[in-house]
């Protein structure tokens, strides 16, 4: 059997440790996630999920346990090493989309590539089949402040997929949107991801949403239960 592709083991997390004021925000918190496998993440604000999702995709270090991508261990990895697992393996989406305004939709899905040393006719067509994925191939030479909201989320979601990631973590990716539109976008990225095979660990408030991935879990007080 293949190792997961996301392997949390007794993550403890920190903050001001040591002092009157100490905040435990993760308690042994355990996860593994499988290829394929999309997993909801339901947390109620300031629960800790921000900070479960920074661990797992190697931009914090937990306090105690430990984080493996792919079977490999990160704990005690040079920051050159993290960064390179992290570029190859992780795809990131937030709330806010965090687009480049100078650049088009295509090229902000095009720029990832080439820093990953893609070339740019590959780069190119990759990113306009993903943009055609979520249906908004059309408006590849607009730049955010001439998309919607819900296109420029879309064009975030390209753009984490953009060097086929193994996991895509997402933070709330549709809070900003309407009920709406939510829906609808929060259609396209599971399309993508669908069709690209990868796993997904996806936090959000909203119930509907999470009853479409595979299984729910629960962040609360610091402990990762089933929900």
């Amino acid at each position: 059997m293949s190792d997961p592709v996301l392997r949390l083991s007794g993550v403890e997390k920190f903050y001001k440790r040591g002092t009157p004021g100490e905040i435990h925000v993760l308690k042994g918190a355990a996860l593994e996630v499988s290829r394929g496998e999309v997993v909801a993440l339901v947390a109620p604000s300031g629960a800790g999920k921000s900070t479960l999702l920074h661990i797992a995709g190697l931009l914090d270090v937990p306090d105690a346990g430990t984080v493996a991508i792919g079977g490999e261990e990160m704990q005690g990895k040079p920051d050159r090493r993290r960064t390179a697992v992290r570029r190859a393996e992780l795809g990131f989406v937030y709330q806010f989309h965090h687009l480049l305004p100078e650049f088009t939709a295509l090229e902000n899905i095009v720029l990832p590539q080439l820093a990953n040393g893609v070339a740019r006719g590959a780069a190119e067509e990759r990113a306009r089949a993903l943009l055609d994925t979520v249906g908004i191939a059309h408006r590849e030479d607009h730049r955010p402040a001439a998309l919607s909201g819900g296109e420029q989320q879309r064009v975030a979601f390209c753009r984490a997929m953009a060097n086929e990631p193994r996991l895509l973590l997402a933070d709330e990716p549709t809070g900003n949107l309407d009920p709406e539109t939510s829906a609808r976008v929060f259609g396209a990225l599971m399309t993508l991801v669908r069709e690209t095979g990868l796993s997904a660990v996806i936090a959000t408030h909203n119930l509907e949403l999470a009853a479409q991935m595979d299984r729910t879990l629960k962040l609360d007080a610091g402990h990762l239960t089933p929900a």
